[in-house]
């Protein structure tokens, strides 16, 4: 029996041959992958809304003296749920639904997270977005064997530091792939 990888913490980055719209050109980060499936965000692909028109349409009064935060995009994250916020943020914090991906990283879905954000622009470390990517269990793995992901272990600083657009080519590097340089057509070198 094969020992199944278990991918939380990690980046998936999506072959140039994904013809799945949902996907194309996507960096998913995997918040959570067992044997019931995996749940990931995209994290470089912005939405036409900034943090400031989505607390505006959530009812939450921006107070944070921080303008580059009431700036940030918001993400599309994914095909399910699509009219629910997600918030991936370093600290991990005390949250009302959060999902413990690392000692330092979270995934909430509460409000509550929101609101201090707003309030007291903290956690100032954030991506926010409108739905998430979900696999069943084993469709993940089957899209893997299929040649449709590449994997590498997520970084932080790609996440939280740099422009969305640095985001994809970043993880890339850390594979020493070029994402230009990638083939369209699967096989083997």
């Amino acid at each position: 029996m094969m020992k199944s990888t278990n991918l939380t913490n990690h980046f998936l980055i999506a072959m140039p041959a994904m013809s799945d719209p949902y996907f194309a050109k996507s960096l998913v980060y995997i918040a959570e992958h067992n044997d019931q499936g995996a749940l990931g965000i995209i994290v470089n692909r912005p939405i036409d809304m900034s943090l400031a028109t989505l607390f505006e349409k959530i009812d939450v009064p921006f107070e944070a003296e921080s303008t580059a935060l009431a700036k940030l995009p918001v993400f599309f994250g994914g095909p399910v749920q699509t009219d629910r916020g997600f918030v991936l943020h370093r600290p991990l914090g005390e949250w009302q639904s959060t999902l413990a991906i690392s000692p330092d990283v979270g995934l909430t879905s509460s409000r509550d997270v929101l609101q201090a954000v707003a309030r007291d622009g903290e956690p100032r470390e954030i991506v926010v977005t409108l739905g998430y990517s979900g696999w069943e269990a084993g469709q993940l793995e089957h899209e893997l064997a299929q040649n449709a992901w590449l994997t590498v272990p997520a970084r932080t600083h790609i996440l939280f530091e740099l422009p969305y657009e640095e985001r994809l080519p970043s993880a890339m590097e850390i594979l020493g792939v070029d994402f230009a340089n990638l083939s369209e057509k699967p096989g083997h070198a």
